[in-house]
């Protein structure tokens, strides 16, 4: 009997669409190899929204993505909506729906591919082999804390900002920490500011209450800005790293940086009871609709979904090791292009990935 699962497709903008259907493409091939069926239904967000509909996250998006086992999300945004007022702009359309939807946890991997060692700024004998996962504390934190505001003090404007963690927020965080690390090496590291911020201390405390469950695994804590050094002396260290929302969102980007292109990195963001996967890259406007966007984001977001949501991790492997197949042989979009390989469009990069599938 066929396994079924329903999915949320938002193409949104830019070249959205493009890497969407690259995707799907690479996942109706998975569902004839492993006897699944996906039920894909589209639905508008960002400005493909507002110009539809006025509204970056229309209430039907919303009820669709509610509705079904997962989302799958491509890109926002764009100039033309740059003039919008803050709370209008398809950005917002993204961020509404990790809120509604709950998602707590951001996951990033960063990957170093033997094919695209050059790509990285640091020297191969730092990158290579590097396999990490940062987890993102995502819907607490500075971004979210009351009170924040800008007021006028003393004849002069003061800006502020919360930055507060519920106990409950930081184990739940934790407990996936080190569930995602029992599937991998087994070692997570917790990133704080836990010398001169209490907030920190209370997420060190509930983090090192919380490995008493999970003694199997290596637990370290590190300070944010020590970890920074060290992801870029020596990233091979490091497995899984959990930390809060902000540190989490300056982290996550450097190491997504240490692996080369934008383009190669894929997300998962989870909740307890949904879960949404994307790219990290943008919309890429300015090479919307020429057929040249790298999906290779995109198809690894989807084998996440595989993972995670689907519980088919094999399927998840197939993908993983059909992309680093296609570097090996040296195909290239643009975006990885380096001379002596083989430049590419989206539609022969998905080709050849499905191919080795």
């Amino acid at each position: 009997m066929k396994r079924s699962f329903k999915i949320a497709v938002l193409p949104g903008d830019g070249i959205g669409p493009e890497i969407m259907e690259a995707a799907i493409e690479v996942l109706n091939a998975i569902s004839k190899k492993y006897d699944l069926q996906f039920e894909f239904k589209e639905g508008l967000i960002g400005g493909a929204a507002i110009d539809a509909t006025g509204d970056p996250l229309p209430e039907e998006t919303l009820k669709t993505a509610k509705e079904s086992d997962a989302v799958l999300l491509a890109a926002v945004g764009g100039e033309k909506w740059d003039n919008l007022p803050t709370d209008k702009r398809p950005e917002k359309g993204l961020l509404r729906i990790r809120k509604e939807l709950e998602l707590f946890a951001n996951l990033r991997p960063g990957k170093a591919y033997t094919a695209l060692l050059d790509s990285s700024p640091l020297k191969e004998t730092l990158i290579k082999g590097v396999d990490l996962v940062v987890i993102r504390e995502l819907t607490g934190g500075i971004y979210f804390g009351e009170p924040r505001g800008i007021e006028e003090r003393k004849r002069e404007k003061v800006g502020f900002n919360t930055m507060i963690y519920y106990e409950h927020e930081i184990k739940r965080i934790a407990k996936l920490a080190f569930e995602i690390a029992r599937g991998r090496r087994k070692k997570v590291t917790s990133v704080d500011k836990a010398n001169v911020l209490e907030v920190s201390a209370l997420w060190r405390d509930i983090v090192t209450e919380t490995h008493a469950d999970y003694q199997d695994i290596e637990l370290e804590h590190m300070y944010v800005d020590n970890c920074a050094m060290q992801l870029v002396r020596r990233p091979r260290d490091f497995d899984v790293i959990v930390t809060g929302n902000l540190f989490g969102d300056i982290l996550s980007d450097e190491a997504g940086a240490l692996t080369g292109s934008l383009g190669m990195l894929p997300s998962a963001s989870i909740g307890e009871r949904y879960a949404l996967y994307e790219p990290v890259h943008g919309s890429a406007p300015d090479i919307a609709g020429q057929g040249i966007a790298n999906p290779i984001a995109m198809i690894l977001s989807a084998a996440m979904m595989l993972d995670i949501t689907c519980k088919v991790p094999q399927a998840a492997r197939d993908i993983e090791n059909a992309v680093e197949q296609v570097l090996n042989q040296g195909y290239r979009t643009g975006d990885i292009w380096s001379p002596g390989t083989k430049k590419v469009n989206t539609r022969e990069m998905t080709e050849a990935i499905i191919d080795f599938i």
